[in-house]
C-alpha cells in the first residue's frame, strides 16, 4: 500500500544528516560541524573492528556529550553472526539501552529478532548489509520491527522514488564514502585471502590493493593486470559523493543522509560534514517553487570545491543516474593525492589559540581556518610558542602550542580545524 508519497513540487523536509564516529573525537568533531545524528560501534557485534571504536564507559560519554549538543546516537549491531558469535549478546543490547542509545544499526534477522524481544524500546535501523533493492523488500523489513532501512547502495534516484512511494518507514541512504566493490558490501575477498572476514568488522580492504599476473611455468616473472592500459588496481572503486544529487534526494522524501567513515580522519569527519551541514542549509532556504523542478536546482560551487579537499579517491555517482563503468575505477593508484592537510585542532579559543598539532608545522607557514561555516580565512603562523610560553620555530604533531596569526584568529572555536595545502607545505 502506499503510504508515504515523495514530495516534489512541495516544500520539503530536511533530511537527517548521519556522520559517522569512529572513536570519541571524531563524534565531537562530526556534532561540531554539524551533524544531526552519529553512529558507532562497540568493541563487539561491529562491522568496524579496526576503528577505534567505544567502550561501555566511552560509549556512555559520548551519548551524554552528543544528546547535549542536541545530537542523536546510533549503535552499530550489525554483523552477520555464526552461533558463536550470539554468545553476550543479550547482555551487550540490554548495555546499549541503559548507556541510552537512540537506536541499533542491525542486518542480521536473527540479531535483529532478538532485539525486538531484549529491548522492544530500541528502535531498530536495518542496515545497508540487508540489500534493500525493492520497495517489497522494505514491505518485509518493515513488517518485522525496523523503523528505518540503508537502502542497498546499488540503487538508481528512480528506484529511491519508488519505494519511497510505496511504503511509510524511514528510508537512509549513503551520500558520500568509500565502495565496496562487492554487492552492498558483502564481500568474502578478505576472508578468502587473509582470513579476516569483512562481514564480521574485520575486513582487510584486499579491493584496494594492486594485482600482478603470474604464469605456474614461470614463478617469480610477473605481469601487470590491466584493463585498457590503465593500471592494476582492478577492484578500486572511486568514492561515491552524491553531493549535486542532494536536491533531488531530498525531494524524493529521503529521512537520512549517511556519511561512511568510521575509519578516517577527523579532517575527512569534519571536511564532509561541514560541507553537506552547508548544503542541507541552503536547500532549507530555498522558495517552494524552487521545487517544482529539484533537478534544475544549484548548490553553490564552493560545496564542490571544499568537499574535494577530503579526498580520498576522486568521486563517483555510483548507480544514482546510470550504472557505474569503467571511468567509476581508480585503477592506477590505492588513493587519489590528498592536496589538504589539517595540521592542527583549536583546543583553547582566543586571539592567540591553543592548538593540538596534527602534522609538523613550522613557524611562518600559510594556512587555512576550517571553521563551521564556508567561509575561507587564509592565515600566516606569525609565531608559536609552547605551553610554557617559550618560542619555538617548529612543532611536532601532538604538541600543544599557542599561534599567533595574521589577521588573528577571533572568530576561532574549540575544535575547529587548521588546514593548508600540499604547495604551502612544500614551501615551509
Amino acid at each position: 500500500m502506499k503510504e508515504k508519497e515523495s514530495v516534489k513540487g512541495q516544500v520539503p523536509a530536511i533530511p537527517e544528516l548521519l556522520a559517522p564516529a569512529g572513536n570519541y573525537e571524531k563524534l565531537v568533531t562530526a556534532v561540531h560541524y554539524g551533524a544531526d545524528a552519529v553512529y558507532l560501534g562497540g568493541k563487539q557485534f561491529s562491522l568496524r573492528a579496526k576503528a577505534g571504536n567505544f567502550g561501555p564507559e566511552s560509549m556512555r560519554q559520548a551519548v551524554v556529550y552528543a544528546h547535549a549538543h542536541g545530537v542523536k546516537v546510533y549503535v552499530t549491531v550489525n554483523i552477520l553472526a555464526h552461533n558463536a558469535d550470539l554468545q553476550g549478546l543479550d547482555a551487550y543490547l540490554l548495555e546499549l539501552r541503559d548507556i541510552g542509545a537512540d537506536a541499533l544499526i542491525i542486518s542480521d534477522p536473527g540479531i535483529l529478532l532478538r532485539a525486538r524481544t531484549v529491548v522492544p524500546e530500541l528502535p531498530i535501523h536495518l542496515s545497508t548489509q540487508a540489500n534493500v533493492t525493492n520497495h517489497l523488500a522494505a514491505a518485509f523489513w518493515l513488517a518485522q520491527g525496523a523503523v528505518r532501512l540503508n537502502l542497498a547502495r546499488e540503487l538508481s534516484l528512480a528506484e529511491i522514488g519508488e519505494i519511497r512511494r510505496e511504503v511509510g518507514g524511514e528510508l537512509e541512504v549513503f551520500v558520500h564514502g568509500a565502495l565496496c566493490i562487492s554487492y552492498s558490501g558483502r564481500c568474502m575477498l578478505s576472508n578468502y585471502m587473509t582470513g579476516r572476514d569483512a562481514n564480521q568488522g574485520n575486513c582487510a580492504h584486499p579491493c584496494r590493493y594492486s594485482y600482478a599476473l603470474i604464469e605456474e611455468k614461470r614463478p617469480g616473472q610477473y605481469y601487470p593486470v590491466e584493463e585498457d592500459e590503465r593500471g592494476t588496481y582492478i577492484f578500486n572503486s572511486k568514492d561515491l559523493c552524491l553531493l549535486d544529487v542532494l536536491p533531488e534526494l531530498v525531494a524524493a522524501g529521503v529521512d537520512s543522509l549517511k556519511i561512511e567513515g568510521r575509519m578516517k580522519s577527523i579532517f575527512y569527519v569534519g571536511g564532509v560534514v561541514r560541507v553537506y551541514r552547508a548544503a542541507l542549509d541552503f536547500l532549507k532556504e530555498l522558495p517552494a517553487e524552487a521545487w517544482r523542478q529539484p533537478e534544475q536546482i544549484k548548490l553553490p560551487e564552493i560545496l564542490m570545491g571544499e568537499l574535494l579537499k577530503t579526498g580520498t579517491r576522486g568521486a563517483t555517482e555510483n548507480f544514482i543516474r546510470e550504472r557505474p563503468g569503467a571511468g567509476e575505477m581508480l585503477y592506477d593508484t590505492p588513493r587519489a593525492e590528498q592536496f589538504c592537510e589539517p595540521i592542527a585542532v583549536i583546543r583553547n579559543a582566543g586571539e592567540r589559540p591553543l592548538v593540538e598539532v596534527r602534522n609538523t608545522l613550522l613557524a611562518g607557514e600559510l594556512a587555512e581556518y576550517m571553521g563551521r561555516g564556508m567561509e575561507l580565512v587564509p592565515l600566516r603562523i606569525t609565531a608559536m610558542h609552547n605551553e610554557r610560553f617559550e618560542a619555538i620555530s617548529r612543532a611536532n604533531p601532538g604538541e600543544r602550542v599557542v599561534l599567533t596569526t595574521e589577521p588573528p584568529l577571533i572568530q576561532g572555536e574549540v575544535n575547529d580545524i587548521l588546514r593548508r595545502t600540499k604547495e604551502n607545505r612544500d614551501a615551509a
